[in-house]
């Protein structure tokens, strides 16, 4: 992490972005292996460009349905949709990797939890990201923990990154149509770039570090209280909104339709079951 990278070295600063999101993905899995005592299936998928990913998915005694995928992507935008993209006036071809996970639990006391980071390269380039989490049954100390942890990585790399990225967070992941917030937050940013390639991926080694640490805790702290089939239904009514949200308004799955990808990966971060009254 001690490398010092030319501002130019753009290759090289896509292939230190890419192998990161793999190791990323790879401790992830094995920590919510350990979990949850079961295996990731995975299966890889070709992307209408150039390149394409890997799709991890558990369901298990703990992890209802968990999905970690990794992708490095390049293609072209759409003239349609190149408005859109910072980027695109300078150029209209991208190249995109990232990790993305989403975890819904089998106990209604475990919440859900969502987590990306990706390093976007167009006309111009950026690292993006955030993590929140869904809890069905409201519980303070996690939330607290959960926003203490995220503040506490920010603030070693940049002090205003928390109180920007949190407000990020709540803005995008609202239902307008609900007017509600789809969870209890945590940070959303986008853009990334303080034109200095290494103090940007330090931030966002460190976030996906601290972010699997931290979804542990909850988790194992939690998994193993006994629930009632009515607070099962609590969870299956939130879910409905989360499934909601990912469909009507979530950018990611926007611009992974749009630009090619793997339906099946970008549609992994459904539930396995919801229901609406």
């Amino acid at each position: 992490m001690s490398e010092v990278i030319s501002k130019d070295d753009t290759e090289n600063e896509k292939k230190i972005a890419q192998e990161w999101f793999r190791e990323l993905r790879d401790q992830f899995c094995n920590k919510f292996e350990e979990i949850d005592g079961g295996k990731f299936t995975r299966k890889t998928w070709k992307h209408s460009g150039e390149g394409g990913g890997e799709m991890s998915t558990l369901k298990g005694a703990v992890f209802e349905k968990v999905g970690v995928n990794i992708s490095t992507v390049k293609g072209e935008f759409k003239e349609d949709f190149r408005k859109q993209i910072s980027g695109t006036e300078e150029a209209p071809n991208y190249w995109a990797s990232g990790i993305s996970v989403v975890a819904h639990m089998q106990s209604p006391f475990v919440p859900a939890f969502h987590f990306n980071t990706r390093f976007i390269q167009t006309g111009k380039k950026w690292f993006g990201g955030g993590a929140d989490m869904t809890p069905s049954i409201f519980n303070e100390e996690d939330v607290n923990f959960f926003h203490k942890s995220i503040e506490n990585v920010c603030d070693k790399h940049d002090k205003k990154y928390y109180p920007d990225f949190k407000k990020q967070c709540d803005e995008y992941f609202y239902l307008p149509h609900r007017d509600e917030p789809r969870g209890e937050g945590g940070i959303f940013f986008d853009h990334l770039n303080n034109n200095d390639f290494k103090r940007d991926f330090d931030f966002i080694h460190d976030f996906g570090e601290d972010i699997l640490k931290t979804i542990c805790s909850i988790i194992e702290n939690r998994k193993d209280k006994t629930w009632s089939q009515e607070e099962k239904d609590i969870q299956l009514y939130k879910r409905g909104r989360y499934v909601e949200f990912n469909l009507l308004w979530d950018r990611g799955t926007l611009f992974g339709l749009k630009t090619g990808g793997s339906t099946e990966a970008i549609l992994m971060s459904m539930p396995p079951t919801a229901k609406w009254k």
